[in-house]
């Protein structure tokens, strides 16, 4: 496996990478520069980040996939689990070949990155988070009934949207069981002890404006964690708060989004020589 931070002069390649009982559907643009490997909203496609990767050109090697019943291509799987999503980095940087990766993730993708770079400091050159890993208690039984109401409607017309990709081939309940669990991994409790393990430069992007589903200022009460993230652990920092909203951010704030890659990436330099 490569272990340089930048990669091997490789061909660009898009195929399907097995993992467990499904398979993902990847894309990698090959090169020798820094290899990044992007992390999808959770219902997201890998074609979410396209703004970033025109933003950050040729000279970086992209690693794109489509989890579990997401996107086009990828396959169902029995298992929808948030530990199932961070082992399929692995499986993905596996078949790529790739052992030292920058990481980024947006929303979903956030919370990922993150835990992925808590457990693996020695390959993580850093970590850009997009809108997401933000620690606070935002989920109780009332939120757990809005948010399984909420993905009961929805379903009503995802169906039609599923041979588009832009819907997940998953049922109401799966979907509404990961966002719980979502809300249970973002608690302060669960949270915060995982960005406490980031050893590596990590940088944050937020947004101003609010989410699909969020009321009020909920949001922006969510995005107040941060400060005491900053605080407690000097690799993180704020890179950037942009107008844009959460559903916006990587279309509208591209250019800022690559900016904190960058940044990471000079970061990790420096402290290489």
């Amino acid at each position: 496996m490569a272990t340089n931070t930048t990669s091997p002069t490789v061909p660009a390649w898009t195929g399907m990478v097995p993992v467990d009982d499904t398979a993902l559907a990847v894309t990698d643009t090959g090169g020798p520069g820094i290899p990044v490997v992007y992390l999808n909203g959770q219902f997201a496609t890998q074609g979410y980040w396209r703004h970033v990767i025109a933003e950050l050109g040729t000279g970086w090697r992209h690693i794109t996939y489509d989890e579990r019943a997401r996107g086009r291509k990828s396959k169902r799987s029995a298992d929808y689990s948030f530990e199932a999503v961070v082992r399929d980095v692995d499986a993905v940087l596996a078949a790529r070949e790739v052992d030292r990766v920058l990481v980024v993730g947006w929303s979903y993708g956030a919370f990922v990155a993150a835990h992925w770079t808590g457990r693996n400091p020695d390959r993580a050159l850093g970590a850009v988070l997009v809108e997401g890993a933000q620690p606070h208690d935002w989920l109780d039984q009332a939120m757990e009934q809005r948010i399984r109401r909420t993905f009961r409607r929805l379903n009503l017309f995802m169906p039609l949207l599923r041979p588009t990709g832009l819907t997940p081939r998953m049922t109401a309940a799966q979907m509404a069981d990961c966002n719980i669990e979502l809300g249970r991994l973002a608690r302060r409790r669960e949270l915060g002890p995982v960005l406490d393990t980031i050893t590596v430069p990590t940088r944050y992007v937020v947004a101003s404006g609010t989410s699909l589903g969020s009321k009020g200022d909920e949001q922006e009460r969510i995005r107040a964690s941060l400060d005491g993230v900053v605080a407690g652990n000097p690799n993180i920092e704020i890179s950037a708060k942009v107008a844009s909203n959460h559903d916006t951010i990587l279309k509208k704030d591209a250019p800022t989004v690559a900016e904190a890659v960058r940044q990471v990436a000079a970061h990790h330099d420096r402290a290489e020589r």
